[in-house]
């Protein structure tokens, strides 16, 4: 009640958000698997993915033909969505992330309904993640991968330190 009101000036001054603001959901097309997690899941079934199977061939001769599945349309109806988030979190190939973006109002409701490219330009606006807090524990896989880096290096160094012996030993010799 002591300060002085001031009045944001949007549209001319974009806000500042807070880094993990929902505003619109981004689609990574490369990493969508058409395992129709997200659709299942979706409360609101504004989800729309259509695929196809396509076969591809043996990778060595004698091995047998894989089929895999095709994106062919993904789609949200955002007019349709409560912005749960329950579609990111169960993807498990991280193919949905959220964007900030807010700014994406239609005068006709139809248009709302991003296809699969609208999805995909989206996804420059996603923000990097936030970094680790200092604090904390490091992630198992790191904590594993520097272990065996940390057995490989000693190993080397081992192997080093005794062939230097090896070689010291050979010019006494002589």
């Amino acid at each position: 009640m002591t300060r002085k009101t001031v009045t944001a000036q949007y549209p001319d001054v974009q806000p500042e958000l807070p880094p993990r603001s929902r505003g619109v959901i981004a689609l990574f097309e490369e990493n969508c698997t058409v395992c129709m997690l997200c659709a299942r899941e979706c409360p609101d079934w504004c989800i729309y993915i259509d695929s196809h199977k396509e076969t591809v061939p043996a990778a060595a001769p004698g091995g047998r033909e894989r089929s895999r599945n095709v994106l062919d349309r993904f789609a949200i109806d955002f007019s349709l969505c409560m912005y749960c988030g329950i579609c990111i979190e169960v993807c498990p190939f991280d193919a949905l992330f959220w964007s900030p973006e807010f700014e994406y109002a239609e005068t006709d409701i139809l248009e709302l309904t991003h296809e699969r490219d609208k999805l995909r330009e989206w996804m420059w606006t996603v923000p990097e993640p936030p970094a680790l807090d200092p604090g904390a524990e490091e992630p198992k896989e790191i904590a594993a991968a520097r272990k065996t880096a940390e057995k490989l290096e000693a190993q080397r160094a081992k192997e080093a330190q005794e062939a230097q012996q090896a070689q010291k030993e050979e010019e006494g010799q002589e």
